[in-house]
């Protein structure tokens, strides 16, 4: 959960992630046993940062289509080393998160969807896009 969230979230996965596990204990008795327990708790932390997203946006007063900012690495990439942080910073939340559970903690297109709260199909194209942006990404960088 903790490894997810800091990509999801950086610095406040912790905060997060305690949240979380403190909401599964308080909501023990919502589980109804459909899909794995673990997916059940992560899709906690999925909501859990969503929410945290939509009320700095409202503090800050963004624009409600307005991504953050990435990260802004003054290190060139090289075909030797990405910076996965850089990468990852590129795509949107939903993708990143979607490539992170897929590839980064093995779940299964099916409990990732779960996990997010969205259809399977729509994890799918995240999937898809993601990864091709991340290809993109990667092939600028050994162009440089």
């Amino acid at each position: 959960m903790r490894a997810f969230l800091s990509r999801a979230a950086g610095c406040d996965a912790d905060d997060l992630a305690q949240e979380a596990f403190v909401r599964a204990w308080q909501r023990a008795g919502e589980y109804r046993g459909q899909g794995s327990y673990a997916a059940w708790i992560m899709g906690i932390g999925w909501r859990l940062f969503l929410d945290q997203r939509r009320t700095a946006r409202r503090r800050e007063g963004l624009a409600a289509g307005e991504e953050a900012a990435t990260s802004t690495d003054p290190r060139p990439a090289s075909d030797a080393a990405i910076d996965a942080g850089r990468l990852l910073g590129a795509l949107s939340p939903q993708e990143r998160a979607a490539l992170t559970l897929c590839f980064g903690h093995g779940w299964s297109h099916g409990e990732a969807a779960e996990i997010m709260g969205v259809p399977l199909g729509t994890l799918k194209s995240l999937v898809l896009r993601g990864r091709a942006k991340a290809q993109k990404l990667i092939g600028e960088g050994a162009d440089a």
